[in-house]
């Protein structure tokens, strides 16, 4: 059996914690006519699909799926980077990865593989056999080189699961956000949890390469206005020195 549109509506609702009158507030209609949308009473148009998906901040390949389970057409394409039309995008990229040198940075899609690197990021990750197409997830799970490489692994980790728990719940539980979440909670060390359950401002990450330690921290952006599935699970992340040994070396660089 496919996907029915009335239950995709309230897994979606639950999974935002909304009510059916809550919903119904911020869509401009009435409860009742989300519980009809939900039982299947009511078929909703392509303007309400839409406008719903909108308000539970839906991504938009579950957006195309509930479209198809009210048997409607899908409203958003999956292109290939590749792709002609795309090429603005790529430039837009290159120039984010260009510009951020001498710091690492590194262009991920929706699972943590690597699309591409910058100059910097490329030489911190070939000290420990990481390239793109690679999946930062595995390697930060399965990789020794890596484990190894990274001088505070327990806290990485630690910042890693809370971090795919919340994209996982964004993406209304990704199967394989969530298998890298139990993976890396099997190996993590239960002693690194702090005791209160606080976590810090932010992680810096510390890797060890070459008889150098440089120590990192991470901001991550996206294409705010994408209207295209693949487009939208695009993510950079740009890591930042995070003391001034880490910054006179890497500016000593260019």
């Amino acid at each position: 059996m496919g996907l029915e549109f009335g239950t995709a509506l309230k897994d979606w609702r639950n999974q935002r914690r909304m009510s059916q009158l809550d919903l119904g507030l911020n869509a401009n209609v009435s409860a009742r006519h989300i519980s009809f949308l939900e039982t299947g009473r009511s078929r909703p148009s392509r303007a309400m699909v839409l406008m719903l998906c909108e308000e539970l901040d839906i991504p938009l390949l579950a957006r195309n799926q509930l479209l198809s389970a009210a048997g409607l057409a899908p409203a958003y394409g999956d292109r290939d980077l590749s792709e002609n039309d795309m090429a603005p995008v790529r430039a837009a990229v290159d120039w984010m990865l260009e510009k951020h040198n001498p710091f690492p940075a590194i262009a991920l899609d929706k699972h943590w593989s690597i699309v591409k690197m910058n100059n910097t990021a490329t030489l911190l990750m070939a000290g420990m056999g990481v390239q793109p197409g690679d999946s930062i997830l595995t390697t930060l799970a399965d990789n020794q080189a890596v484990r190894a490489a990274i001088e505070n692994i327990d806290e990485v980790i630690e910042h890693t699961i809370a971090r795919l728990r919340t994209e996982s719940n964004h993406l209304g539980g990704d199967p394989v956000l969530q298998a890298a979440i139990d993976k890396l909670i099997s190996e993590r060390n239960p002693e690194s949890t702090p005791p209160d359950g606080l976590m810090p401002a932010f992680i810096p990450a510390r890797y060890t390469t070459g008889g150098q330690t440089f120590s990192f921290f991470s901001t991550f952006g996206q294409f705010g206005t994408a209207e295209d599935i693949a487009l939208s699970e695009l993510k950079i992340e740009l890591m930042f020195p995070a003391d001034e040994e880490t910054r006179t070396v890497l500016m000593s660089m260019q």
